[in-house]
């Protein structure tokens, strides 16, 4: 054994060793005095890069909940406005559907009206004042707004709350005002729907739907056509249960309403209603022609024929006498034959005057028949005034003209609907062979040109001083009604979208901590056993230093 006194070798061991441990002594201290297991780079360099990335994406969700949070506080706010709109709204609908009885008087209508300009006036007040720190929610300020919910770029909810000012509620509307065919008179074929449309067709084609190229489509869908087989009436109720049964239209919000009431513009007279001259051959007896309305309901395929009455030429002269039904008996004699043929259409005598109603706005067309007997000499020229039988109806409309003997000469006229298409949002409207479009009072007669994008209609315009008004005005408030609905179901939508965002971030976040949790943070058991073996390794250090610091003094025995 070599003893040396100028440098102990295994003291300096012990002091390096001892020196090492008590350095990891105090950093145990330290974790278990702090809760990190990383307090600085040197201790995890990896773990310190991954823990930091996991804190920056845990911060970014907890911030991004709290962005939901303010985003649907405000949009509670928003929806919470639109209630009360829908409310003044619906007490809007109430006081349309009052002004639209004709028990109303004008100063009642008049106060219905002051109440719904009120009603109007709170929707604006609602939708200019509804605000979330400032910011305007309802009057058309708030569009493409980002509501931030993620821990990355572009984690994004887009909102777009619709001006729900007053001005920009209501329909989009395109209405059909319908109209009256022109006349055809004194035709030899008639008596079926192919006849009365072939005649209708040959003075007024709008009135008439036949062929593939006549049709309605409305945002590109095409829900009233015709075909190459039969031809049918133009008819305001036809389309209307075409646009409702159509799934992509009611997707769309797109329904329609059809109505059909005629009232004759002239006081029923039995005096004139039928005129007719003729000229019976001499020592002829009696001649008898007998007068038929035959009606055309709906598309035409539903019709029955009612007599009007008769017309008689005395023997050898040009003296004739009628025997044409009264009011009240026409109109008895109309709806018997209605009800017998299953036939939408109701008559009714208003005030001295013939008043045709069909159930859902069905066309009217109405075929004056005159028929000679057979062996007649007197060959009869007939005239109707049809402003007797039909609003617009023509005041001398000729069904005979030298009448043969045992024929039929038709003359008639055709009534068409009203129809108000409307919508929530605009739509494309085109149509072709359907309408006129040069000159009024033409077919389905629509206010817009095809290949118009309908326009809005909205509540300010609402005028409620006539029934017809009153009804329009009707779908109006309904589709304003809907764009209230359809905008609460968004807010509704985004609300449910952004609360279970919320949710699976409040997942995520508590997942991410966790996952930083077990990198950073010091396992208290662990580390405190840990530092426990520091401790006696110090002890033992100190112990053992001090018995290598002893070894030197060996040399001392040789020196004795």
């Amino acid at each position: 054994m070599a003893l040396r006194i100028n440098f102990n070798y295994e003291s300096a061991s012990t002091h390096t060793a001892l020196k090492a441990n008590e350095r990891m002594m105090n950093q145990s201290l330290l974790r278990l005095s702090t809760g990190l297991r990383i307090l600085s780079a040197q201790d995890d360099a990896a773990g310190l890069f991954i823990a930091d990335q996991l804190s920056v994406v845990a911060a970014g969700l907890y911030q991004g909940n709290q962005n939901i949070q303010t985003g649907l506080s405000a949009l509670r706010i928003a929806e919470n406005s639109l209630g009360q709109i829908f409310t003044k709204l619906q007490a809007m609908y109430t006081r349309v559907e009052s002004a639209a009885n004709d028990i109303n008087d004008v100063n009642a209508r008049a106060a219905l009206q002051r109440e719904i300009d009120n009603f109007r006036d709170a929707i604006d007040k609602i939708a200019a004042d509804t605000e979330y720190n400032g910011i305007h929610l309802l009057n058309g300020d708030f569009q493409g707004k980002k509501i931030h919910y993620g821990a990355r770029k572009d984690q994004t909810v887009t909102v777009n709350i619709s001006n729900m000012r007053a001005s920009q509620l209501g329909a989009y509307l395109e209405t059909g005002n319908g109209g009256v065919s022109t006349k055809f008179e004194a035709q030899t074929s008639g008596g079926s729907l192919a006849n009365f449309t072939a005649n209708v067709n040959t003075v007024a084609n709008n009135f008439v739907l036949s062929g593939t190229s006549e049709y309605v489509r409305i945002a590109g869908t095409t829900v009233y056509q015709g075909d190459a087989t039969t031809n049918y009436l133009i008819d305001a109720k036809s389309l209307a249960d075409a646009i409702n049964s159509n799934d992509t239209l009611s997707n769309l919000g797109i329904t329609a309403t059809a109505s059909n009431t005629s009232t004759a513009d002239t006081t029923y007279n039995t005096a004139n209603v039928v005129n007719a001259s003729a000229t019976a051959a001499a020592g002829a007896s009696d001649e008898t022609f007998t007068v038929y309305l035959n009606f055309y309901i709906g598309d035409g395929s539903t019709s029955f024929q009612v007599q009007l009455g008769t017309i008689t030429v005395a023997a050898g002269s040009t003296t004739v006498s009628k025997n044409i039904a009264d009011l009240d008996t026409l109109v008895n004699r109309i709806n018997t034959a209605a009800g017998a043929a299953g036939a939408p259409i109701v008559a009714t005598n208003s005030d001295g005057k013939l008043q045709l109603t069909t159930n859902d706005g069905e066309t009217i067309g109405i075929e004056a028949q005159v028929t000679a007997p057979a062996g007649t000499s007197a060959a009869p020229d007939v005239t109707i005034d049809f402003s007797q039988l039909l609003q617009g109806g023509n005041n001398a409309l000729q069904v005979a003209s030298a009448l043969a003997a045992g024929t039929s000469e038709y003359g008639g006229q055709v009534k068409v609907g009203t129809i108000n298409i409307g919508g929530i949002d605009s739509f494309l409207f085109e149509y072709a062979g359907v309408s006129g479009t040069t000159s009024g009072n033409v077919g389905f007669n629509f206010t817009d040109t095809s290949g118009t994008n309908v326009g809005l209609t909205s509540i300010t315009a609402i005028d409620v001083s006539s029934n017809s008004n009153a009804e329009t005005y009707l779908l109006v408030v309904e589709k304003a009604l809907q764009k209230v609905d359809k905008v609460r179901s968004q807010i509704g939508a985004i609300m449910n979208n952004l609360q279970s965002i919320y949710d699976a971030q409040k997942t995520a976040y508590d997942n991410t901590k966790e996952a930083e949790n077990v990198i950073r943070n010091v396992d208290y058991a662990e580390e405190m056993s840990r530092f426990t073996t520091f401790q006696i390794r110090m002890q033992s250090g100190i112990a053992m230093l001090a018995q290598a610091n002893q070894l030197p003094q060996l040399v001392l025995q040789l020196l004795r």
